[in-house]
């Protein structure tokens, strides 16, 4: 076991030393456009710019460019340097980054150790109210403890060891934690300009950052614009100039702006479109599986929801291949469990059920919902954000549920934050929802339905099952923890917490042009950074 460990730390640290973390790899021979600049949409309104608190996609893509943290994920999603030049694991549960001497602040200020302790130690105190604390804090040491409000701050397991030396202790072994530094919330905070400012620290000219953007441009349900950094410390590698990001929820309004030239990345093709677009632009169509999902949400202490009798009634009867083949049709796979195909240190269990002919699944729900006194005609609600692609989803869905169930469903759609909102205070009987793994591990997809956690939105909590989590997470055999969390989830979902439906991928129209766009991204994770504009 010691030889393994030794191995393992000597591998990564000379992965750290050999990928240098540069932007743009510029094919040979390619020409570049003399106006490197890019109008992507971005899917919806940013619920914030502040890196410790960003919790949906859209406000993370921006903060990505903004700020970096100690490690990176390149165009090809593989882990790179950020502003750690290198890393080490001293012992099981310790790691020591080394910071890179020319690492600026967008005022000119060095990066500094201290300035990654002031970020990690706001990120897990309960005033900041991060929704991700939790989710990501429990790795630290005394980070679990800090977020329940029962420790200081202070006594996470960070420590300066110089101005360019930073120590981090887990909790428990965590062998993926260089992946997990990636994730900004676990980044650098410019203490100054945060203190001075107070709330509004985060505005176009009050923002400091130190990724390799600045932010020049908010307006809200508008845009966002971001320009280069020249302060940045890899700014001579970085092409694009300008990217402007557009918050368009609505996948048709999308693709009209993207044929008009206002937009050159469309951030998901409307459902059922896909085959067209694919063969109306076929050098411009992207779409690859990811390492995310795509399910609803039980309040599972709703009254409604409070019998698992019916949550499972409920999951039971989407067809999931029509699902996947007829409404959405754009490649997504089926999913029967909270795991999805690819992800590492856990297997994927289906329900026993999915393989019944659907007759024979439609006789069970009945009956379930008999024994727990649902009648036909029952009415429940579910909520979305608006999104055509959503709406087609939840009708979908909805008449499944009429026409198998005799159950009436009331849908209401919103605005993406206002979800959020309904979803974090439970003010909800189904919602939709999705998760892209924040890393490859099966503790990411965890985070949606085990106890305690600020991403279970489900407000379901199994003890039993959370004690063999706590069991393999602490356990230094793979094959071990794999079984423990395997066991884990499947008896979490037998609980019934949510329905799991496809395997995301992303269809989207990315123009010819825009280089350095990647298929092998899996947790779709592009820096602009990465990015640079073909002469057309």
């Amino acid at each position: 076991m010691q030889l393994r460990f030794q191995l393992t730390a000597v591998a990564t640290l000379c992965l750290s030393l050999a990928a240098p973390g540069l932007a743009a790899l510029i094919p040979p021979g390619t020409q570049l456009h003399a106006t490197q600049t890019i109008i992507r949409n971005n899917g919806s309104e940013p619920e914030t710019l502040d890196p410790a608190v960003a919790e949906s996609v859209g406000a993370n893509n921006i903060t990505r460019d903004l700020f970096e943290g100690l490690t990176a994920n390149d165009s090809d999603g593989k882990l790179v340097p950020g502003v750690a030049e290198s890393w080490k694991q001293t012992n099981p549960t310790t790691w020591v980054f080394k910071l890179r001497p020319n690492a600026k602040w967008s005022n000119g200020d060095p990066v500094t150790a201290e300035d990654f302790l002031f970020g990690i130690r706001r990120f897990v105190d309960p005033k900041t109210a991060s929704t991700y604390a939790a989710t990501f804090g429990s790795f630290l040491l005394n980070g679990k403890d800090i977020v329940a409000g029962k420790k200081p701050s202070s006594a996470i397991g960070v420590k300066v060891i110089d101005k360019l030396t930073l120590e981090v202790q887990t909790a428990f072994p965590v062998t993926f934690l260089p992946n997990l530094m990636v994730n900004n919330n676990l980044g650098p905070v410019h203490k100054a300009s945060l203190e001075k400012n107070g709330k509004d620290w985060t505005k176009p000219g009050k923002l400091v950052s130190n990724g390799a953007y600045v932010l020049k441009d908010w307006q809200v349900n508008n845009r966002v614009v971001i320009e280069k950094n020249p302060q940045y410390w890899d700014a001579a590698n970085v092409q694009l100039t300008k990217v402007t990001y557009l918050p368009i929820e609505d996948g048709y309004a999308d693709v009209k702006l993207y044929e008009s030239g206002e937009n050159e990345w469309v951030y998901q093709l409307p459902p059922g479109t896909y085959e067209k677009y694919k063969v109306q632009y076929p050098k411009e169509i992207r779409n690859a599986p990811m390492l995310g999902l795509r399910y609803y949400s039980y309040q599972v202490q709703n009254p409604a929801f409070k019998d698992v009798r019916v949550r499972k009634a409920l999951s039971m009867v989407l067809d999931r291949d029509i699902l996947s083949q007829r409404v959405t049709a754009d490649g997504q796979a089926p999913s029967y469990s909270v795991m999805v195909q690819g992800v590492d240190g856990a297997d994927v269990t289906p329900y026993e059920w999915a393989t019944w002919p659907m007759d024979k699944k439609v006789a069970e729900a009945k009956k379930l919902l008999l024994e727990a006194g649902v009648k036909p005609g029952s009415k429940f609600v579910f909520s979305y954000n608006t999104s055509e692609y959503h709406k087609k989803m939840a009708i979908f869905a909805a008449s499944e549920w009429k026409s198998k169930l005799g159950l009436n469903i009331e849908t209401e759609s919103m605005e993406f934050k206002v979800l959020l909102k309904k979803r974090h205070d439970g003010d909800f009987q189904m919602a939709r929802n999705g998760w892209i793994s924040d890393y490859n591990d099966a503790t990411s997809f965890l985070a949606l339905i085990r106890c305690d956690s600020d991403q279970n939105n489900n407000f379901n909590c199994n003890r039993a099952a959370e004690d063999l989590i706590n069991q393999g997470t602490q356990s230094s055999d793979p094959a071990k923890r794999r079984a423990l969390l395997t066991q884990a989830s499947k008896m979490i979902m037998d609980d019934y917490p949510i329905i799991p439906l496809v395997q995301y991928s992303l269809p989207r129209l990315v123009k010819s042009y825009v280089g350095g766009y990647s298929l092998q991204n899996s947790q779709d994770r592009f820096r602009s950074k990465d990015l640079f504009i073909i002469k057309h």
